[in-house]
């Protein structure tokens, strides 16, 4: 895999985003996320359903807004662009759909999802539009290209389906790209061909990702560095290898005592599993409910992001640099 770039491709400083609901405490689904991705980086944001993965990814990709902090690609400000500054920026920044059932449009063929964003985003016409699309399909392992082409989503397999997905986020040529769980609506043996394919596609094209998902195999596999997300919040940091092998966090030891092939064994047992606690007015840590190694200080003061070893970031009041 390519080592990551020292200049950041895009950044987020402070990225909260808040959504508020009637009659009750808006809901922070991210809250003061400040996070870089390198040039030809791949960073996997993990964490459980609810955690916030989803809603940063849509921030950084420009389909949903900051509530407050910044958004930089290329050291410009991107946070809150509209209209054809928008449109531009979609030409380096896509996102591919967890679910390629429900990301393509049935009453479309597989041609016409592609030649839709080559037209609008890359702005080719005619023959060139056309050879483009076979070219993508080609490259996403669609082939013969004439089989598919002229082919509805219906009659794709979820894999197949994923894909066109792929191919389609390609389009513009982007160097960014926001990989929304891409493999979990799959079948598992169809997982590791798409992760290969990423994998190929970022060589190929030069590409940075934010691959989001709850899986720290997968993370582990496509990932240069892993950020551990809970309850809207940063909580680890740390180059992909080092995280799985000397985790830091209790959410982070906990997740890798779920992973599928893990020893369990010393796993730390949750004091009180349930979602997390997304409101605006909690306080302290917001993992302290389900901590084994909770302290009194962690439900009333929430802890900073600290480096404490090269490259090791974590959010906890038991660590210290």
């Amino acid at each position: 895999m390519l080592t990551m770039a020292h200049e950041p491709l895009i950044r987020t400083t402070s990225l909260t985003v808040r959504f508020r609901r009637r009659g009750q405490s808006p809901l922070l689904a991210a809250r003061d996320i400040s996070l870089s991705i390198g040039s030809q980086e791949t960073v996997a944001l993990v964490g459980e359903s609810g955690s916030g993965k989803t809603t940063v990814g849509r921030a950084l990709a420009g389909m949903v807004k900051p509530s407050s902090g910044t958004i930089h690609f290329r050291n410009r400000d991107v946070s809150h662009i509209r209209g054809r500054a928008l449109l531009e920026y979609h030409q380096d920044s896509q996102m591919i759909f967890q679910d390629p059932f429900a990301s393509l449009n049935p009453w479309h063929t597989v041609s016409h999802h592609i030649l839709r964003p080559l037209a609008r985003l890359a702005h080719l016409t005619g023959n060139d539009r056309r050879q483009a699309a076979d070219e993508l399909l080609a490259a996403v392992g669609l082939t013969p290209v004439s089989v598919y082409r002229d082919k509805y989503p219906h009659e794709l397999s979820g894999g197949q389906r994923q894909r066109v997905a792929i191919a389609r986020a390609l389009a513009p040529r982007p160097s960014f790209i926001v990989a929304d769980e891409p493999v979990s609506m799959l079948d598992v043996s169809l997982r590791a061909g798409i992760l290969r394919l990423l994998e190929s596609l970022q060589d190929q094209h030069g590409l940075s990702y934010l691959y989001i998902t709850h899986d720290l195999a997968s993370a582990r596999y496509l990932g240069h560095r892993i950020a551990v997300l809970y309850g809207g919040s940063l909580v680890e940091l740390a180059p992909a290898e080092e995280i799985v092998e000397s985790p830091r966090h209790p959410y982070t030891r906990l997740l890798l005592a779920a992973t599928p092939g893990r020893n369990p064994t010393g796993a730390l047992p949750e004091t009180q599993p349930g979602a997390p606690d997304l409101s605006e007015n909690r306080a302290g840590c917001p993992f302290a409910p389900r901590c084994p190694e909770v302290l009194p200080i962690c439900r009333e003061s929430r802890p900073n992001l600290q480096e404490f070893a090269s490259g090791h970031l974590a959010s906890c009041h038991r660590m210290s640099p």
